[in-house]
């Protein structure tokens, strides 16, 4: 055996004993969390704070929803008569190439600067992206200024819940995420109302990008009065620091529970801490493989992120007004607003269900909803092509019955997705411990971008290659093996404090310790509540 080897089993071997001591610390602390929930009452601070976060998922909506209408109505303002598919795909897909890189950094930026300045950085981009595209004149200048803003995308997407999920409440902490995929989808009917306001005004195009700068000029001024996640704040000693900020988070505590929310996370955290001074950035990434709760955790982290974007969601996004036209809708944009409208509809059943339902409940019920939607699609575009031998034609007139099927099927689609695909991914957070969060969360955050960019690169190709029918049926199937996935792989996480759900990774992928450990504390927390009631008697 080589001597790299005997390194290598060795870190895990260490790996794998702090992973054992925190999973156990993780059991003690537990008992005392539900004594220093101070959390459990939500302050009209954190709900502010957790507002201003989500203007990145209105940005990330908006900048991703508003190229729909913005190709359905630049014309020849950017030099050719009409958009070629080829062009339309690079526009498309500079954003998500941008998004890529940007995701991939974010997680590793925020470790080091931690995650404010992140979100900073983002709107800056973003303010500078949408200028750029407003004052464009030319095919390469319009992918530029796309590929800026995709960076600003992947920064946001990456870092915004990761913030947002270090300051939530335990038991709401499902709930703050979805907000920003609440936004997210606000931002898309949002883009689509725009896009129909301005599409019959010559150049309005320009203000369809262009207006993208306003809610990153507000949220790059709210920033200036947002506190560091306090376990980043802990991480880097500076307790003095996080004590502030947890007084600020929760007002009406005492100082004794605020010294005991204190102890906690940093008991919680000590393990991170530990590996993260003793361990260079390359020995942690090497870590994401090596050591097997870091492993579970990526593969269920970059497998639903991947499930996400495979399933084929984002190009109805990007192509919807112009699918709609080409079947035969004389309003395409607005009835695009009608599918962004679904999405933001159901976006909200999962605010309100995601932590009582939980997470892995709410994939497995809402996923074969997503099956089913594309295959009734899949089976419209067989029936309706039929007399134009499988394809879209520009030009002829289709069935207004199985045209109508198509939207209904989108909205079945839509419906289901935005219940537990669209927001379930993005509580990727959660499944990392602290030392490799931002590592693990920039990995899951560019597979998502990688698929995105891989399906909106090749929607069009693919839809002429082998037929609308043919692909919608394939991304029924690629929604299908998702859904296998989540059956076999996702545990339930509702419940369980962040630091908590790193040890139901310690002996496989948790589906049934998480259940157990969510028994556990139902169990201590009802126990508890018999004692206060007692105590108060």
């Amino acid at each position: 055996m080589t001597q790299s080897s005997l390194d290598e089993k060795r870190q895990t071997k260490d790996h794998d004993e702090l992973y054992e001591v925190r999973g156990n610390a993780a059991e003690d602390v537990s008992q005392y969390a539900i004594v220093a929930e101070v959390e459990e009452h939500t302050t009209w601070f954190v709900w502010l704070l957790v507002a201003c976060c989500t203007i990145s998922g209105l940005l990330f909506g908006y900048d991703t929803g508003v190229i729909s209408g913005t190709l359905v109505t630049i014309n020849g303002d950017l030099g050719p008569a009409q958009l070629s598919d080829g062009q339309k795909e690079f526009i498309t897909s500079a954003t998500t190439l941008g998004a890529l890189l940007g995701g991939l950094a974010a997680g590793v930026m925020s470790d080091w600067t931690g995650r404010r300045p992140v979100l900073g950085i983002a709107d800056i981009i973003f303010v500078g992206g949408a200028l750029g595209q407003a004052v464009c004149h030319t095919v390469w200048s319009m992918i530029g200024c796309r590929f800026l803003i995709g960076i600003g995308v992947g920064l946001a997407s990456c870092i915004a819940p990761l913030y947002i999920q270090e300051l939530s409440p335990t038991r709401m902490r499902g709930r703050m995420v979805v907000l920003n995929v609440v936004m997210i989808t606000f931002g898309q009917v949002v883009a689509y109302g725009i896009d129909a306001g301005f599409a019959n005004v010559s150049g309005g195009w320009r203000w369809m990008v262009g207006l993208g700068t306003v809610p990153a000029g507000i949220q790059l001024i709210c920033l200036a009065f947002l506190p560091e996640s306090p376990r980043i704040l802990i991480r880097k000693g500076d307790i003095e620091a996080a004590h502030k900020v947890l007084e600020r988070v929760y007002p009406q505590a005492t100082t004794e529970q605020i010294d005991l929310q204190l102890q906690v996370l940093r008991a919680a955290v000590q393990q991170s801490i530990e590996i993260a001074n003793s361990t260079t950035f390359f020995e942690r990434f090497n870590s994401m493989i090596t050591v097997p709760v870091n492993r579970r955790a990526l593969i269920i982290g970059c497998g639903m992120q991947a499930f996400q974007q495979l399933c084929g969601f984002n190009t109805l996004m990007y192509y919807s007004a112009s699918l709609f036209q080409e079947i035969g809708f004389n309003q395409p944009t607005a009835v695009g607003l009608i599918v962004s409208g679904t999405n933001f509809i159901f976006t909200l059943i999962a605010l309100k269900y995601i932590d009582i339902v939980g997470r892995r409940r709410i994939m497995v019920i809402s996923a074969p909803g997503m099956v089913f939607g594309l295959t009734l699609a899949s089976i419209a575009f067989h029936y309706m092509t039929l007399h134009t031998g499988g394809d879209l034609v520009n030009g002829v007139s289709y069935s207004r019955s199985w045209s109508a099927i198509v939207l209904l099927s989108m909205i079945i689609f839509v419906a289901s997705y935005a219940t537990g695909l669209g927001n379930v991914p993005w509580q990727q957070g959660e499944l990392f411990g602290l030392e490799v969060r931002g590592i693990g969360t920039s990995l899951s955050t560019a597979t998502n971008w990688s698929g995105n960019l891989l399906i909106g690169s090749t929607y069009l190709s693919l839809m002429a290659k082998i037929t609308p029918a043919g692909a919608f049926g394939f991304y029924a199937g690629l929604c299908l093996l998702g859904w296998l996935f989540c059956l076999f792989c996702f545990p339930e996480t509702a419940g369980l404090s962040l630091e908590e759900v790193q040890s139901i990774f310690r002996d496989g992928f948790g589906i049934r310790e998480s259940q157990i450990m969510r028994n556990q504390k139902r169990e201590m927390r009802m126990q508890q509540d018999i004692k206060a009631e007692r105590g108060d008697a």
